[in-house]
């Protein structure tokens, strides 16, 4: 057990000072007060914040970042980023995966995220067939994330078809695919490993609806009903203008509409993606409770396009960040361009702001940490008792946040400067990064590099 005093810290209520924390041996926190006593507790210089979740991520593709970037001979889209993906998975295997999630998490873990939703669809052997243990590479990258010491909401993919309509997988996707029985075979096996570690969920992700089906997605859910009520579902969808005049040629509704009618979409989902959205869906999903999984770099990066974000605002919709292929591992960065996306399509500055939250960086930092709290289905995201003491202190002498503080200190934090002012981060009760090394970061590059 432990005790902190930080002289400033984000709490629930708004900033406070002279704040003490109180940590049980199991990483959580069990009490907090403001103008407290500081004696006999660990004295926490700059201003504390919650730690950001991830909700997105495909930890594989951090190796792959920047292999994509030279054009070809026809003309470059998501669809021809993916072909490059398909060869690189092809040589994957158990100890690289591990090694690649092991340098991305130590990544995550000093830019400030301190939780991860792991959306994992490379299951099998080159060839398609299972490992001895079906969760070979589920549990290589659980165990990544525990070596670097953030918690992980590891989500199996569940990945059947090539496309609409159950057509055939093609040759690339072979890795990836299940039947029903035998993905929930891999769910019930990870759920049985980390019955009683804190710091790891487990729930599940149909890839999309074009990598389903309606009865496939049917069982799975159920399978999953069966085995906890409570488990997040994650799904990709209306990523792409193609993808949704696809969806709408085979089922004549466009992607979200589509779920929203046929599924229990509540409050355990998170959509992510859901760029292409006419007005009805953007107000419908909102009311469904759903986390819209928002990844801006990334969705930069494929050309998908932006989501409808002041409308979703407007609509009262939970969001948060992901770094999905990691071609930027910063929250900082996600949160900018969720930002400057909208400045540069409405010529406007300002956008996700309301007369009550009027500190843009606040108030985005904010959203995304309830939005990914609640997609990764783990009590983090707020400093206060019973949640787990995640957090993150801020360097009190990086010149972006000279004389800032409360909520312009968040906006400086979002928006000023290029070089991460996060000094130290505690995951879990657990001190894993000081001043701004991790602990194991030496041992991961090296077997990182080696990968590569």
């Amino acid at each position: 057990m432990t005790d902190l005093f930080c002289d400033t810290a984000m709490l629930g209520a708004g900033w406070a000072t002279g704040v003490r924390i109180a940590i049980d041996a199991t990483g959580s926190i069990t009490a907090i007060n403001a103008n407290a006593d500081p004696r006999g507790a660990e004295r926490v210089a700059g201003a504390v914040i919650p730690g950001m979740p991830n909700l997105h991520s495909h930890a594989f593709q951090r190796a792959m970042a920047g292999l994509a970037e030279r054009a070809g001979p026809g003309g470059d889209s998501f669809w021809t980023w993916r072909e490059v993906m398909y060869g690189f998975v092809r040589r994957l295997g158990p100890e690289q995966v591990e090694a690649i999630a092991a340098q991305l998490y130590v990544e995550m873990a000093k830019a400030g995220y301190t939780a991860v939703a792991e959306f994992h669809y490379l299951h099998h052997q080159p060839d398609g067939s299972a490992y001895a243990d079906p969760a070979e590479l589920s549990l290589r990258v659980i165990e990544a994330a525990r070596r670097a010491g953030i918690g992980i909401t590891h989500l199996p993919v569940l990945y059947r078809h090539g496309g609409f309509g159950a057509k055939p997988a093609a040759e690339g996707q072979r890795r990836f695919l299940n039947d029903a029985d035998r993905f929930l075979g891999i769910v019930e096996r990870l759920r049985l490993v980390y019955a009683d570690i804190h710091d790891v969920r487990i729930g599940m992700a149909p890839h999309s609806l074009r990598a389903t089906s309606p009865e496939l997605l049917a069982d799975a859910i159920a399978g999953l009903e069966r085995m906890d009520r409570s488990a997040p579902i994650h799904i990709h969808i209306a990523e792409q203008a193609k993808e949704v005049d696809e969806c709408v040629a085979w089922s004549g509704a466009r992607p979200v509409a589509w779920l929203l009618d046929h599924m229990p979409v509540g409050a355990r989902w998170c959509l992510v993606h859901a760029t292409h959205m006419v007005d009805a869906e953007v107000v419908n999903l909102a009311r469904t409770g759903a986390v819209a999984g928002l990844c801006p770099t990334t969705e930069a990066n494929l050309g998908d396009g932006l989501f409808a974000l002041p409308a979703y605002l407007a609509a009262h919709g939970s969001l948060g960040i992901g770094s999905d292929s990691h071609i930027s591992v910063s929250p900082i960065e996600e949160l900018r361009w969720l930002e400057y996306g909208q400045r540069l399509a409405r010529r406007e500055r300002n956008v996700a702001t309301t007369v009550a939250s009027p500190h843009v960086g606040a108030e985005l930092y904010r959203l995304a940490l309830a939005g990914g709290a609640q997609a990764v289905a783990r009590p983090v995201g707020s400093l206060a008792p019973g949640q787990r003491a995640d957090l993150v202190v801020l360097d009190p002498d990086h010149p972006s946040l000279a004389g800032r503080s409360g909520d312009t200190l968040l906006d400086a934090f979002v928006f000023a400067g290029n070089t991460s002012p996060v000094r130290h981060v505690m995951a879990g009760g657990r001190w894993i990064v000081r001043d701004g090394r991790h602990a194991h970061e030496d041992a991961v590059a090296d077997a990182y590099r080696r990968t590569v």
